[in-house]
């Protein structure tokens, strides 16, 4: 965030940054998001709704399970949330204690880490690597909780993850949800990169689960980030007991944002188009970074991120990144808020953006690194 701050003030000082750093797609919400949008404000009337959502959203959400996924939700099991991150927020209070044991990737999203701190909860972070595909096995939460000598609360996965791209198949989502299930442990799947995968098998938890918790998004595929929109699919003994802790928490999703989406699940025509553009750029840095001594250190599988080891250049990636935005208006992420551990040697590098701003900004680093 620090250098994302950094790039907000120097845009306003008029130079030309160009951001890598955050995941934000550079397309506008859907047509028919924004369509149904305008159509609600000029009716004028918008106010609360139920507490997990407009029933036709949900609904909506459940055919949506069935056409990318051939799987059947009962629209009762979902709960339409303000983004994801209240999905998390509802998640970790409903099903932690402060004290348990929650695992998450190492590298992972940082603010699993922060929420999870934040509410009292042990983050225990399980590293991830070529040797593992990436992905979390059962035999390493055997090996983690032996040496934590504590029992496992919960599990997180994402998928595709983020920083990494990283995709757990089917099978491999079956054995986490077995194990969790076998030994009572909560287990919960991010799912907002669904729709952005680009090798292997993109699977939903559900396909092999009635216990697990689903987290996703309209923020990524569907390009609706700052509509702050998402959901959440439950087991129905957790439907009634969310929902009561939602209406405490946020008594609703913005009904101006449920309406805009559920006009957006009819538009996965224009969105696939979208991400045909992502499958360019992200071709583009695949053979780009390496060529520059910027070599990736996960495979790419999905989102829209490349994990970079930049330790040929520095061992601050911190460092790293505040001199490449000062010198030449390039803004990517440095790794150490992802894995606190290495993350020094390690960039992330978002490629959400235009085809044009990608090609630029690689033209950019590489007469820099030159120069270097």
């Amino acid at each position: 965030m620090d250098v994302l701050a950094q790039a907000t003030r120097l845009k306003a000082e008029g130079r030309d940054v160009i951001s890598m750093a955050v995941g934000q797609p550079a397309h506008p919400a859907p047509r028919a998001a924004r369509e149904a949008a305008a159509r609600a404000l000029e009716h004028g009337r918008l106010g609360y709704t139920d507490a997990l959502g407009i029933g036709s959203l949900r609904r909506a959400i459940a055919q949506h399970y069935r056409t990318r996924h051939g799987v059947d939700v009962d629209p009762g099991r979902i709960a339409v949330t303000t983004g994801s991150s209240a999905g998390f927020n509802l998640a970790f209070v409903q099903l932690f204690n402060p004290g348990d044991l929650v695992v998450i990737t190492r590298p992972g999203y940082p603010a699993y880490r922060n929420i999870l701190a934040a509410l009292g909860l042990r983050v225990l972070e399980i590293p991830v690597g070529p040797e593992t595909g990436h992905a979390l096995t059962p035999d390493a939460l055997e090996r983690a909780e032996a040496e934590a000598g504590a029992r496992i609360a919960g599990v997180l996965i994402a998928s595709p993850a983020n920083p990494t791209g990283a995709v757990h198949d089917g099978h491999a989502i079956a054995s986490l949800d077995a194990w969790c299930a076998e030994r009572g442990v909560a287990f919960i799947s991010d799912e907002i990169y669904h729709g952005l995968s680009w090798s292997g098998e993109e699977a939903t938890a559900l396909s092999v689960s009635n216990n697990a918790v689903i987290i996703n998004s309209f923020s990524k595929y569907f390009c609706m980030t700052g509509w702050r929109i998402g959901w959440m699919v439950l087991p129905e003994d957790l439907v009634r007991p969310v929902e009561c802790l939602a209406q405490s928490l946020y008594i609703s999703a913005p009904e101006l944002s449920q309406i805009a989406a559920e006009a957006a699940l009819s538009a996965t025509g224009e969105m696939d188009e979208v991400c045909e553009g992502y499958r360019r750029n992200r071709l583009l840095l695949s053979e780009r970074l390496p060529q520059l001594g910027l070599p990736l250190a996960a495979p790419m599988d999905g989102a829209f991120y490349a994990w970079v080891d930049v330790s040929a250049h520095s061992n601050d990636s911190m460092a790293f990144a505040r001199q490449m935005l000062s010198e030449i208006y390039v803004a990517a992420t440095p790794g150490r808020d992802f894995d606190p551990v290495d993350g020094a040697r390690f960039m992330r590098f978002s490629y959400a953006g235009s085809h044009d701003e990608m090609e630029r900004a690689l033209d950019r680093i590489e007469s820099w690194l030159a120069r270097r």
